[in-house]
């Protein structure tokens, strides 16, 4: 089953664009947004760019799946995709002459990004001053939106530093559909507020000026803040902003210039969504949320799509067939010989030996001949224990094989939906796997889901 958008979503052009700088992987939480980039970014490698992927899941099932003991706030390169390319970079490769690329994974690390700035951006008596700071540790370890605009920080740097063909990012697992995109607002509101601004006058106002201010103003909102917050910390505060002043500028010019990075053409956007209403109804969002921002969207990849080999077969039909089985399960065959087996047994002739039977003492044992009618018997039960089994069995296959049908009809009426409403989007399908990706074949595997958009690729078994 394909979907009827306008048309699909093709991947490999996407990734093999030299134009295609920077691919930022989003959707909701649990939908497979790092397992996609990983994907991607293995594709691309093995298809001659140099990639990196940054990941901001805390998950770190990237990691695990490129065979890389963990990953940090420095790019690590992984291994295999030489292998797997066929030639060294540089060199064309055995398939069809591509240069072999190079894969780089990396795991963001907020706080050492924060400090990364601060070491950057300050003289290094502030830089201690500021990184010693009881506020700013816990501003930089956990503040709402802090992860967010670290990212945006970190993709400015590695596009900045120009040397990868092709960043690729994985967004943080946020339940608000594009806290990526709004952390430099936030942040900036937060840097521009009344707070922050009162905070900072008398460092601008230096002098008896200032001190006057501190003294007169300042002592009449201590008093009440340092009720609410304590004093220890609100003197952390003005000390961090004082500190900080200098900087507060560079993280929004910097925001700024991320954000119209995000803007420009060699930048694609990819939603991610599963085949579930509250995903495909979050993707939406962030469709049109892309849209209202002037964000460049390359499509949608619907993960973790359902098929069937005997779609033919609705689940109406397999059920009824399944109940059929079932009623005729119903009937015991071999009643009446079993009847008159137990009649006989419970009643021996009176010239039998079972009839002459002493209590304690065992029967003599029957020759074959003379146990072959009841052999034969116990042979027709066992027969019919198979046959009944059997039909058993069928019968819970046949109820599988109609639940997955309506599973399927389920996803369908989802994405029905979904390209009802945005036919302009670009979907490629993901089908399920068996199994979790645990590996850099599972992220093959993906991979070529992805570029066939559910179609078998060529050469697949």
């Amino acid at each position: 089953m394909t979907l009827d958008a306008s048309a699909p979503l093709e991947v490999d052009p996407l990734i093999d664009d030299p134009a295609t700088r920077i691919i930022v992987c989003c959707g909701a939480g649990g939908v497979g947004k790092t397992t996609t980039a990983a994907a991607l970014g293995v594709r691309a490698a093995e298809r001659g760019r140099k990639v990196v992927v940054l990941t901001i899941d805390p998950a770190r099932r990237l990691a695990q799946s490129m065979g890389i003991d963990s990953l940090d706030n420095t790019p690590r390169r992984v291994k295999g995709i030489e292998d797997r390319a066929g030639a060294s970079p540089g060199e064309s490769s055995e398939g069809g002459g591509q240069r072999a690329g190079e894969l780089h994974a990396m795991m963001l690390d907020m706080k050492r990004t924060f400090d990364e700035i601060v070491e950057a951006h300050a003289d290094p008596e502030r830089a201690r001053a500021i990184l010693g700071n009881p506020f700013y540790q816990s501003l930089s370890a956990g503040f709402a939106g802090t992860q967010e605009y670290m990212a945006m920080e970190k993709l400015g740097q590695l596009r900045a530093r120009d040397e990868w063909d092709l960043i690729i990012v994985d967004t943080p697992p946020s339940r608000s559909a594009l806290d990526f995109l709004d952390a430099p607002k936030r942040l900036g509101s937060f840097l521009d507020g009344k707070f922050i601004k009162l905070l900072m006058a008398p460092a601008k106002m230096g002098g008896r000026a200032g001190m006057k201010f501190l003294n007169v103003g300042m002592s009449m909102m201590t008093g009440t803040l340092g009720k609410l917050l304590g004093g220890q910390l609100l003197r952390d505060v003005q000390t961090f902003v004082a500190a900080m002043d200098t900087m507060f500028g560079g993280f929004r010019t910097r925001a700024d210039a991320t954000y119209r990075l995000l803007q420009a053409p060699g930048t694609a956007f990819v939603v991610v969504a599963a085949p579930e209403r509250d995903a495909l109804r979050e993707a939406a969002y962030f469709v049109e949320r892309l849209a209202a921002e002037n964000m460049p969207l390359a499509g949608l990849v619907l993960n973790r799509v359902h098929g069937s080999g005997a779609s033919k077969l609705s689940a109406e039909r397999a059920l009824a067939a399944a109940e059929n089985l079932d009623e005729g399960g119903i009937v015991d065959q071999t009643s009446g010989k079993t009847g008159v087996r137990d009649a006989t047994a419970a009643s021996p002739s009176p010239g039998s030996p079972a009839a002459h039977h002493t209590p304690g003492t065992d029967p003599a044992p029957e020759s074959d001949a003379e146990a072959g009618p009841e052999a034969q018997l116990t042979d027709d039960q066992q027969m019919t224990h198979d046959q009944q089994t059997s039909q058993q069995l069928t019968a819970g296959l046949l109820r599988l094989h109609a639940e997955r049908m309506q599973v399927l009809a389920r996803e369908q009426r989802t994405r029905d939906r979904f390209t009802a409403l945005h036919p302009e989007v670009a979907v490629t399908e993901v089908a399920a796997l068996p199994s979790d990706v645990h590996d850099l074949a599972g992220l093959r595997a993906i991979g070529d889901r992805l570029a066939t958009g559910g179609r078998t690729p060529v050469g697949a078994a």
